[in-house]
Order: C-alpha cells, then structure tokens, then sequence
C-alpha cells in the first residue's frame, strides 16, 4: 500500500466545489474537504496533479470560529461536508457562490441574491442509498454492517443512518440489517440498500443484490419491517451502479405517492423525484408567479429536461410539452399524465431536449431544468432564434447556468432571480432566474419610469 502524504497549510476561502482552497508550499493549489476559511490544518493528500492536490483534514491546528461538532462525527465527509459549519455561515457561502458564478461570465445580478431555505437542516432527505461493510468477526464468522465510501478513498466508514435523512428512514435501514444478519449474508453479495419516504412517513425499500437471494426474505418477514412495500433486485455484478437486471422478489406497494403544489404525484422506489420537497414547492411557487395568465388562450408551455413532469405539470399550462431523454422518468411521467386526467393537455416527449427544437417557438412559456452540465448548445441556438417572450430556468449548477444565461444575454436579461437550499450541510445549492426578452424587460422599465411622473 502506497505511503499517505499529509501537508500542513493554511484555507483562505471556499470555492465552487465546496472544498476549501489553500496552497501548499511548492506553490500549488490544494482543494481541501473538512476545513474552513482561515484554519491552519494538516491534510492527507488524496489526488496529485501537476497544478493541484486534493485533500482532507486530518487535523486542525488553528480553527476558525464559525466551526462546529458536525452531528455526524464520523461520516459527515462522506454524505455532508458542510456540517462543520452553522446554516448561517452555510447559507453565506452559497450565496457567495451564485454570485461569483456570474460574475465570471461578467453578469451582475439585479437583485442580492437570497437563499431560501426552510430552517431544516437535517431529516429532510426523503430518499438514501446505503452500501454494505463486512469484517472478519472473533468467532469466524463475517459482520454485516451499513456504510458510506469515505471521502477520497475507495474504503467504507460503518454507519447506523444518516442525520440528513428522515428518521422513518434510519429505522428501517437498521431493521433491514438485522434481519440480513440473522441470515448470514455478508457485503459480498450485495451492493446497496434504497429507501424513499413520503412526507406522511410511508417507506418504501430496494435491496440491490450480487448473488440471486430472491429467497433471503419472507412475506412475513418483509410485512413485518415499518414499510409499505420493497423488492429484491438482482443487479449485475460487472456494472458498480445499482441497476435493474431482474427483479427477485416484491412485497406490498413499491410505490409513493405525494403532492407537489396540491397536484398528487405517484413515484417508484428507483423513480425520479426531488429529497427536499418543501423548498421544492417553493421555488415552484416562485415560479409559478412568472406564469402569464391566460387570458382565455391557452399559451403553449415547454418542459425541457422534464424529470417525471413535476413542473409542468404543477405550473404549466393546459397546453404543456413534457420533453425528457431518460424512459424510465418518462414511463412515470405518462403514469402521473393519465393519472391527473390530463392526457388531452399534457404530451410526453421521449428525447433529448437538443433533438426537440420544434416545439421551441415564439409563443411558448419555456421552462428549463437541465442537468449539471446546463443547456445543450443547440437548445441555446433555438431560444435565440425563435426567442419565446419568457424563459423559466431553475438550475442545479450555477456555474453553468451563468454561462448559459451569458450567451443568451444578446437577447434576454434577468426579470428575477433567487437561489433555494435544497440540500443543507452539503456544498449544493440550485438557482432560479426568469429570463424575458429583452425588449419586454424595456418596455417594464419605461413604464415604471413614467409612474414616478
């Protein structure tokens, strides 16, 4: 086993990944998990490249004074980085974070950014996916434990839960290890165990599998967990993911149902669906105030990058285009469209969103939730050559979401815009900006000028 390097150096700020920047003493960068602006700390250095290193800490001489116990002592690196510091100091950064997003691509926000968040900083994760440990026990036999990867390492930490996620959830992933225990099943044979939890505190469970152990659990024995259903899932050994390759075994309903904006939506175990639903409804709501009122008409509504439909379907018109490339996201948004009787004003699209440029059009209310990556470039070509009066962007990356709204820039600029804490304790934040063409925003500004006269 390779020796581990530690270096002792001093942070100077958070950056967009979440870590925390210092510079070793060869002048190099070093991006650091576990420390905060203004500590002096040792870090192991767990990735060199020429430029950088990246690290954790492993110990801190100086600390700063926003530090806190994180309520995870042992696995707060693995699931949440930022436990380490209050929700104040949290919400702080994140802000900090948008903002300097765009200005990197030269765009000054109308507006000081506010991150809204629900003062729940912890139990607010409605989905967890747990991996398996085992270990060599006195009597010979094997452990059988729940785990996390450890930050910067391919090695597990023992876990009994996790603060973030709902307490619903903790309980029955120890109840489903006990009773693997009694079994003698090890880490081996498995990959992971998936829990959701509906806001009523409904559970629902997958245990992912790498032998066939359709058999290693009763009906009896599954009724007897605090949950509505769960399967067995065989998933391929050769792939590391946690896929579907044959379902074992099933028992009572796999599937959730919640509301979104008083609209029910119903949801798989392995479904698409948002951990933080209150601050969900809220940006929801936020956006919901940009949707212009019909009028009689029935103005077209686009949906790209539509998940299973939870925005347009909530705010949209009754006229709505519901494009997503992933089938599985869409079998479930066609269950939710048949399900609220919308089939004559609701379509789904299976299809990338770059590869359905034909329902981009002048008239259309477009709303877009890309992945990390943001707009494809040729999504972006169309907006700009058909250019819809108003454009709805809700973006899970700041960072790429300023670039998008740069290069549409020529045509749009930002009506509004407010930034949502969906997943506390962790460096991830999304960000909403309303985005009118440019002559309408004009046009606004004329006539609140003439107001004042």
């Amino acid at each position: 086993m390779r020796k581990p390097t530690f270096a002792t150096i001093q942070l100077e700020k958070i950056v967009g990944g979440g870590q925390a920047l210092g510079t070793l003493d060869d002048g190099r960068k070093a991006f650091v998990w576990g420390g905060l602006p203004g500590e002096t700390v040792t870090i192991r250095i767990t990735k060199k490249k020429s430029h950088f290193v990246e690290g954790v800490v492993t110990e801190v001489l100086t600390a700063s004074p926003e530090r806190i116990t994180p309520r995870d002592p042992e696995s707060y690196l693995s699931t949440s980085p930022w436990q380490i510091m209050p929700l104040a100091s949290e919400q702080h950064y994140k802000a900090t974070l948008i903002e300097e997003a765009f200005e990197l691509h030269n765009i000054v926000l109308p507006e000081p950014i506010d991150v809204f968040c629900d003062d729940m900083p912890y139990g607010y994760r409605n989905k967890v996916e747990l991996s398996w440990y085992s270990d060599s026990a006195p009597d010979g036999t094997e452990t059988l434990d729940l785990a996390f990867f450890r930050r910067g390492s391919k090695g597990k930490i023992v876990v009994d839960g996790t603060s973030l996620a709902r307490p619903e959830i903790n309980q029955l992933a120890r109840q489903v290890r006990d009773l693997l225990r009694t079994k003698q099943v090890t880490a081996r044979q498995l990959k992971t165990l998936l829990i959701r939890c509906d806001q009523a505190g409904r559970c629902v469970w997958q245990l992912y599998t790498k032998d066939r152990l359709g058999d290693v659990m009763s009906p009896d024995e599954a009724t007897a967990l605090s949950a509505q259903g769960g399967e067995i899932i065989y998933s391929d050994p050769r792939s590391p993911a946690s896929r579907i390759t044959e379902r074992l075994a099933c028992f009572g309903d796999p599937v959730l149902q919640d509301t979104i904006l008083g609209v029910p939506f119903r949801y798989a175990t392995e479904g698409f669906f948002q951990v933080n639903l209150p601050v969900y409804e809220q940006a929801l709501r936020d956006m919901q105030r940009f949707v212009p009122v019909q009028d009689g008409t029935s103005r077209p509504t686009l949906d790209l990058y539509a998940g299973v439909g939870t925005i347009g379907l909530t705010i949209g018109s009754d006229n709505v285009t519901l494009v997503e490339i992933n089938a599985d996201a869409v079998r479930e948004m066609q269950r939710n469209i048949h399900q609220l009787g919308r089939r004559g004003q609701a379509k789904a699209v299976l299809t990338p969103s770059e590869q359905a440029l034909e329902y981009i059009t002048g008239d259309a209310l477009i709303i877009l939730d890309p992945p990390r990556a943001g707009l494809h470039a040729d999504v972006i070509t169309k907006l700009l050559a058909t250019q819809p009066q108003r454009i709805l962007y809700l973006s899970c990356n700041p960072v790429t979401q300023a670039r998008d709204v740069a290069l549409l820039a020529t045509r749009y600029g930002i009506a509004y815009h407010r930034g949502y804490n969906f997943f506390p304790r962790t460096p991830h934040s999304e960000h909403l900006v309303v985005l009118d063409r440019l002559a309408e925003i004009k046009l606004c500004i004329l006539i609140d000028t003439l107001a004042i006269y």
